[in-house]
């Protein structure tokens, strides 16, 4: 039931002759691109996702240091 409901929306996006597969590709494009504005912008609490990988990778960086300068 499910499976059929999904193949009639595909069947629906228009582009099948001359793109085939590669029809969805600006679907995707812009699902990606609205991930990493969100990723950017969004803050949950006081952080985005990039102020968390700054940190993360600084704190790595550091210990690297602390680990190379104890060897």
């Amino acid at each position: 039931m499910f499976r059929a409901q999904v193949r009639r929306v595909l069947r629906q996006v228009p582009g099948k002759q001359r793109f085939g597969i590669y029809r969805f590709l600006p679907f995707f494009f812009v699902l990606g691109g609205t991930m990493e504005w969100i990723m950017i912008k969004v803050r949950v609490g006081q952080e985005t996702f990039y102020d968390v990988y700054r940190r993360k990778a600084s704190e790595r960086q550091y210990q690297k240091r602390l680990e190379d300068a104890s060897d």
